[in-house]
C-alpha cells in the first residue's frame, strides 16, 4: 500500500512538471510527458501517441489506483465491490506498463540530441525513474496469493 501511495505522488510530479528542456541559441523549450503525447498526435502518429499514453500514463495510473482500491479496504477488514475483477485486471495489465522502455528511449534521444542543443532533464525525468522503481516494487512485493485469499474467503 505504501508503494502505491508513493507511486501516486511520483506520478503527479511526473505528469505536472517539465520533463526536458532544450536550450539552443538562447531559446529554451520545455516539454512535459503530456505535451510529448500531444505532439505525436499533431504529427499524425496516432498509434505511437496512443501507445505512449497507454503504457506511460493510463496503465500505470490504473495499476496504482486499482491497488489502492483493493488494498485500503482489505487493510480495514473489508472487501471493495468488484475487487476480484480489478485485481485480475491489474495482474494482467502488469506486462503493459512499460515506463522503463520509455525512459530508455528518452536516454537514447538525449545522447543523440546532446550534439545539437543543451538538454536539461526536468524534475519529471527523475520522478518517472523513481516511479518505475516504486511501481515495480509495488507489484513484486505484493503477495498475490494472500490478496486472493482475502478477496475470496471460500478458498
Amino acid at each position: 500500500m505504501a508503494f502505491a501511495l508513493g507511486g501516486l505522488v511520483l506520478f503527479a510530479i511526473a505528469v505536472s512538471n517539465p520533463f526536458l528542456a532544450m536550450k539552443s541559441g538562447g531559446f529554451v523549450q520545455e516539454t512535459t510527458i503530456l505535451t510529448g503525447i500531444i505532439e505525436l498526435w499533431k504529427q499524425h502518429l496516432f498509434v505511437l501517441g496512443g501507445l505512449v499514453l497507454l503504457t506511460c500514463l493510463v496503465i500505470p495510473l490504473g495499476q496504482l489506483m486499482g491497488l489502492l482500491y483493493i488494498l485500503v479496504p482489505l487493510r480495514l477488514g473489508r472487501r471493495a465491490p468488484g475487487a476480484t475483477q480489478i485485481f485480475r485486471a491489474i495482474r494482467h495489465l502488469n506486462s503493459w506498463a512499460m515506463m522503463e522502455v520509455f525512459l530508455i528511449g528518452i536516454l537514447v534521444a538525449l545522447v543523440k540530441l546532446a550534439k545539437m542543443a543543451t538538454i536539461v532533464p526536468g524534475v519529471a525525468v527523475f520522478a518517472l525513474a523513481l516511479l518505475t522503481v516504486v511501481t515495480t516494487a509495488a507489484m513484486t512485493t505484493l503477495d498475490a496469493p494472500l490478496v486472493w485469499e482475502r478477496l475470496d474467503p471460500r478458498r
